[in-house]
């Protein structure tokens, strides 16, 4: 432990969850998605950078294996530095939000951006074993597009304070962005680890496994039944944590696709029950050919040929003709 860590450390539980238990240290290549039914309306998940002011949150407490000595060290550091960079978020945030708005004069923000740049560079050198200065440091300088100087601040934040599940996520989003998919997963389980209540953390680590397959596999050190299992199981959790959250809901039930082995009938349960909570019209529709194309691979046709006679939103006729191709001919009826 460094003899210096800041006053506001995460302090989230540390269990890893049921569905990480077997998985093997690091992961990483895509493979093609599968012919489905486009999803009914956006179903990205929520922008994994948040701003300066998310380190302020409930998640930031005093960690609880410190000494008395410490204590009043980080006591002591934080009634210096908080104040100052609680000024230094909000200026942050104020200027993020004014970047490439149309009301704002953008050489003005850029000018005050620079000037925002210089003042960190002050405080850090003022607080260098403040960890969360090097987190929002980093989360600005990644918004402005200085990819490399903010992966920077975040690894000596992550030196300083390895307990941050914020920077293990940012981490790992660099690497996967750079093409690093297994060097990435560590830094997604890890931050699954510390905070294994965040749903994006499981969406994310999820969408890698299924996107780098792959490479997982190339690595030797994941089997094809860890990676699905994984996958679809952080999927799930990120489901099972937001329920309000359409996109999660949305790539569970899509990863069905993405298995080796295919569990057909479960996909069907979780395709109704995805229905059920859906406003009638387009978004049922889209739910109702994502069946009938399950009941097509089960060979299932007259269910599926049911199905896809209740799908009438023009949207979606061009993909449900696709799946009435698939259909075989019906037998014509007999004559007396």
């Amino acid at each position: 432990m460094p003899a210096l860590r800041p006053l506001l450390a995460l302090a989230l539980a540390l269990a890893v969850p049921a569905a990480f238990a077997d998985a093997p240290p690091a992961l990483a290549a895509p493979a093609p998605a599968p012919a489905a039914p486009p999803p009914p309306r956006a179903v990205e998940a929520p922008a994994p950078v948040p701003s300066g002011a998310a380190i302020f949150g409930s998640d930031y407490a005093k960690p609880k294996d410190l000494t008395p000595a410490e204590e009043a060290v980080q006591a002591e550091i934080a009634a210096r530095a908080l104040p100052r960079l609680r000024e230094l978020v909000a200026r942050q945030d104020k200027l993020l939000a004014a970047l490439g708005s149309d009301g704002a004069d953008q050489e003005n923000v850029r000018r005050d951006i620079q000037n925002l740049i210089f003042e960190y560079d002050a405080f850090l050198r003022t607080f260098p074993n403040y960890a969360p200065g090097f987190v929002t440091y980093g989360l600005l300088l990644g918004k402005v597009g200085m990819r490399r100087e903010s992966v920077s601040m975040l690894l000596k934040a992550n030196r300083i304070d390895p307990g941050l599940p914020i920077v293990k996520n940012q981490l790992g989003n660099y690497l996967a962005e750079e093409g690093e998919p297994v060097e990435a997963a560590g830094y997604y389980v890890d931050a699954v680890r510390l905070a294994p209540d965040e749903p994006l953390y499981h969406y994310q680590l999820g969408t890698l496994l299924a996107a780098a397959r792959d490479d997982f596999l190339k690595s030797g050190q994941w089997t094809r039944d860890q990676i699905d299992r994984t996958m679809q199981e952080s999927f799930r959790h990120a489901r099972d944590l937001a329920p309000k959250n359409f996109a999660f809901a949305y790539r569970y039930a899509m990863s069905f696709y993405d298995l080796d082995t295919p569990q057909w009938d479960e996909a069907l349960k979780v395709w109704a029950a995805l229905e059920d909570e859906c406003s009638p019209g387009l978004e049922k529709e889209t739910i109702r050919l994502q069946a009938a194309n399950i009941l097509i691979k089960q060979k299932k046709f007259d269910h599926a040929r049911i199905l896809l006679s209740t799908v009438a939103d023009e949207k979606l006729q061009a993909k449900k003709q696709e799946l009435v191709a698939q259909l075989p001919a019906e037998p014509a009826p007999k004559s007396n």
